[in-house]
């Protein structure tokens, strides 16, 4: 029972990611309100061209490893920078946000501590 909350916790975790890095592409989800320091951040991240297709395709590659058991402690290796970014974005710029941020930030590391001993042989040099 609780492999299958595991999996189907991870496998939601991972179509959040892939539809963000998606809608990151496409743009099928409307933006919400965002401030004026928001709008200063997000003119920032439109300056550095480059930024978006790389954390959108990071998001829908990590989503997609996290969702796969057999790869799923390399998917939350992978996501792991997206989600720190996240978290500190929301908890400096757009504290409404840090619930949902705060979550699935937990989920990550839940990951990686359930992985753990698949990270043991890196660690130790094995």
């Amino acid at each position: 029972m609780k492999n299958k909350i595991y999996t189907a916790l991870f496998i939601l975790f991972g179509l959040m990611m892939i539809n963000s890095g998606l809608n990151k592409f496409f743009n099928y989800m409307p933006m919400p309100e965002m401030s004026d320091e928001m709008m200063q951040v997000m003119g920032g991240f439109m300056t550095i061209k480059w930024i978006f297709p790389l954390v959108a395709i990071i998001e829908i590659v990590g989503g997609a490893l996290i969702a796969i058991p057999k790869t799923r402690a390399l998917g939350a290796l992978v996501i792991l920078p997206v989600m720190v970014g996240i978290f500190v974005h929301h908890l400096v710029h757009d504290l409404s946000g840090i619930g949902i941020a705060l979550i699935l930030f937990a989920i990550n590391i839940w990951a990686i501590v359930v992985n753990w001993n698949k990270y043991e042989p890196i660690i130790k040099g094995e």
